[in-house]
């Protein structure tokens, strides 16, 4: 028997119906779905010293489960005393089965890692998709805080197949996404 992640099970039996529910669907195929989460941290300190970068993938490759890709400067920028095609960054994309593991353990232990957390804000990007700001990357538990040598953040974006804002926080709500308790327009 094929492993199933517990989040997806729980998208294929419950979500799909609830939203199906909640939007008057007339298909299922109409519901939206998280199509892919991608994580992007930028390390501006990589062009002072370079180890940042490798210490940056391992740190993610951990996280992630995943090897990381490094980003380049598109452009030469003086006042930064960056060259073009220098890493500056390193980002994962994660699909399918690594998605919704990596959700879960967001959703269930990491974010509860926060100090004084209270929830995310609603702030879509119009179209869907929703971006979470994370200050420390010691909030997953993958990561040895002794090992730690610089504390960087990291971007976490969901992108689904939702057309609206709307749709988007409902179907990352029944995943279990901790919003703050927002006041509708």
């Amino acid at each position: 028997m094929k492993y199933v992640p517990t989040l997806k099970k729980k998208y294929n039996e419950e979500i799909v119906q609830a939203l199906k529910k909640e939007f008057n669907y007339s298909s299922v195929m109409q519901v939206p779905k998280l199509e892919k989460i991608v994580i992007n941290q930028g390390v501006g300190q990589a062009i002072a010293d370079k180890k940042l970068i490798e210490v940056a993938q391992t740190e993610m490759g951990t996280i992630t489960g995943q090897k990381p890709v490094t980003t380049l400067s598109k452009k030469d920028i003086s006042n930064f005393k960056l060259r073009k095609n220098v890493p500056i960054g390193v980002m994962v994309t994660l699909r399918q089965e690594r998605m919704f593991e990596f959700l879960e353990r967001l959703i269930s232990v990491s974010l509860p890692r926060i100090r004084d957390f209270r929830g995310i804000d609603y702030k879509f990007d119009g179209r869907g998709n929703y971006t979470l700001g994370v200050n420390e990357q010691i909030i997953f538990p993958e990561i040895d805080i002794d090992k730690i040598h610089k504390i960087m953040g990291m971007n976490i974006t969901f992108v689904t197949t939702a057309k609206t804002d709307e749709e988007g926080y409902a179907l990352l709500r029944e995943f279990g996404v901790p919003f703050k308790n927002i006041k509708r327009n």
